[in-house]
This record gives structure tokens, C-alpha cells and sequence, in this order.
């Protein structure tokens, strides 16, 4: 059977960077109160008059494919991941396609927000497995800052998204490395703890004035129940990599986890006893993109040198839904 390997990442970042302190004008906040609660310094936020969710992941693919020294016409299919889409529907996939003028090859959209990017690689990497396609592109990109409440009210969570794209391709290979495993896992007992309401279809109207008026379109979190489910569903699913493979905490090279709140990952590393040096957080710097946080993370650790040949690579997540997820890769 065929494995798959990621031979090419890339991201892109809006060039729009909102500091903590540009936050303090607009709402009752400081830069300490946010370091402190979630380690981000700052982010960045789309610009309406250049950047869209599909136009992030193409420039995102066209890093990728150069990095892999791959032809655009060489990818077989797409998967995106984004609960952020540019239109209700369609989905952005068909948009990237469209962009990347690969008319008529399948492009799959999913909704699995903070661990969509995993998610997104478990299906590509099954395609490949079964040999239905040979080079798949991956990608996470998500434009949150319009949907966030930008208020005093609702700084718990409109200091903490932002926006970014990333994109990973995959192919199929006879060596000895590349996905090993994934884990996929939800509970939707949870969904209201983290969510955006409307526009929903189970309404008599999908939009209406009391609507408009009201919060339901902002993104709400319970940022308590958030981080309670997220340290301990972070922990199972590394293990459950690590056991299925035969590994131990020692074996990872590098933690590569979803950027959702320094304080999480710093609780995660301290559980797995993990050095610095083999834990990759970037959040300080772009905040919590979504889908794209851990493609955006890995683009980064490449480029710095931390992901080498051989080097044995974790990737974990957990978010809406409640949804959580890893990989374990062989570079």
C-alpha cells in the first residue's frame, strides 16, 4: 500500500497586523491582560479590498508547489478546510480550483474548524492510501476577524482569531515514511460552547432585522469549558498517535499543536515533559487562525529549519465542536 508524504507547505498572512495596543483603542483591554490570558502579542486581519479565503490559499498553494518543485496541473484533487467560506455556498474549494485553473478534478470542503487542517489531511491521506489519487492539495485558511465582536462585550474572543492561510501537498510514496496515523474525534454535546449561531437554516427567515440586531452572528465561546476539554482531549489523542505506532513522548521531534491559547500548549508540553525545541507555537505572533493555524505553524517550522528528514512530527488539535485530532508523521 502507498503512503502518503507531504513534499510542500506553504502560507500566506494578511499584511494587515493588529498589535494588542491597536486593540486597546477600540476596546476596554491592554496588552498585558491578553499576554497574559493567551499569549499573543498580536495578529493578523484580512484587508475587504484584497483578501479572501480562497485568494489566501491560492497564494499559500503556489508556495507549496514551489517548495515541491510540482506543476500546478499535478494535483489531482483538493481538500479545504474553512468554516469561514467566502460564499454560503458553494464552498471555497471549487473558488481555489477555480483560481488555480484546475477545472474539472474533485474539491471537497469540510467544516471541522480548530483540527479542520487534520481532519483535511486523514481524507487525503485515505485517498491516497487507496490509490484513487496520486498528489492532493490540502489546505486551512480562514478569514474569523468579521465575524468577531469587536466590543468590550466580546473581547474574550475577538482578541484571540485572526486570519491566514496554509496549504500542504501530498503524494503518494513507496518509502518508509510520510502519515503514519490519524485520530479523528468529536462530541457534539458541546457545540454551543463555541459557535457562531447565524446564519442558520432553521430559521422561518435566514436573515431578519432582530437578527441583524442581535449577537447571533459573532462568534461565542465559553473560553473555561474551551480550555477544560481542550487539555485533556490534547493528551489523549497525542498518546493515541504515539501508542498506535509504537512510539513515546521522547521519540516526537516536534509538537506541532493547533494554536488556540499559548496557556493550552504550555500546559500540553508540560504534560509530555517536551523541551522547548520540540514544541512549535506561533500564536504569539498571528493569533488563532482556525484551520489554518497548524498548516500556517508547519510553513513556519520548515522554514526555520525545525522539520528535517527523518525527523518524527506530532500534529494535534481541538476546537469547535467539540472536535479533536492528531497525526503522526515520518518526515
Amino acid at each position: 500500500m502507498k503512503k502518503s508524504k507531504i513534499v510542500g507547505l506553504g502560507h500566506y498572512v494578511p499584511e494587515k497586523v493588529v498589535k494588542n495596543s491597536d486593540l486597546e483603542k477600540i476596546m476596554d483591554t491592554n496588552n498585558e491582560w491578553i499576554v497574559e490570558r493567551t499569549g499573543i502579542e498580536e495578529r493578523r486581519w484580512f484587508d475587504p479590498e484584497k483578501d479572501t479565503v480562497s485568494n489566501m490559499a491560492t497564494r499559500a498553494t503556489h508556495v507549496a508547489l514551489e517548495r515541491a518543485g510540482l506543476d500546478v496541473k499535478e494535483i489531482d484533487f483538493i481538500v479545504f478546510a474553512t468554516i469561514t467560506p467566502d460564499y454560503f455556498f458553494p464552498g471555497s474549494g471549487v473558488l481555489l480550483q477555480r483560481e488555480l485553473g484546475l477545472q474539472g478534478i474533485g474539491a471537497l470542503d469540510i467544516r471541522n474548524a480548530c483540527s479542520g487542517f487534520i481532519y483535511a489531511l486523514s481524507i487525503a491521506d485515505q485517498f491516497i492510501k487507496t490509490g484513487m489519487y496520486k498528489t492532493i492539495l490540502v489546505v486551512g485558511a480562514e478569514i474569523q476577524s468579521s465575524a468577531l465582536d469587536k466590543s468590550t462585550e466580546g473581547r474574550s474572543s475577538s482578541v484571540i482569531f485572526a486570519d491566514g492561510a496554509g496549504a500542504a501537498i501530498l503524494q503518494a510514496t513507496d518509502e518508509d515514511k510520510g502519515v503514519l496515523s490519524t485520530h479523528l474525534h468529536a462530541d457534539g454535546d458541546y457545540a454551543e460552547e463555541l459557535y457562531v449561531k447565524d446564519p442558520g437554516s432553521s430559521r422561518k427567515v435566514r436573515l431578519s432585522k432582530e437578527l441583524l440586531d442581535g449577537k447571533s452572528f459573532n462568534l461565542t465561546m465559553n473560553g473555561n469549558a474551551v480550555f477544560k476539554h481542550a487539555v485533556v482531549r490534547f493528551s489523549e489523542v497525542i498518546n493515541e498517535a504515539l501508542s498506535q505506532n509504537g512510539h513515546t513522548p521522547e521519540d516526537i521531534d516536534l509538537l506541532i499543536p493547533h494554536q488556540a491559547n499559548l496557556r493550552i500548549s504550555s500546559f500540553v508540553q508540560k504534560q509530555f515533559n517536551l523541551p522547548d525545541n520540540k514544541v512549535f507555537n506561533n500564536i504569539m505572533k498571528f493569533g488563532n487562525t482556525t484551520a489554518a493555524s497548524i498548516p500556517i505553524a508547519m510553513s513556519e517550522a520548515w522554514e526555520q529549519g525545525k522539520i528535517k528528514e527523518g525527523d518524527l512530527i506530532c500534529l494535534a488539535a481541538f476546537g469547535s465542536g467539540f472536535t479533536w485530532a492528531s497525526a503522526l508523521i515520518r518526515w
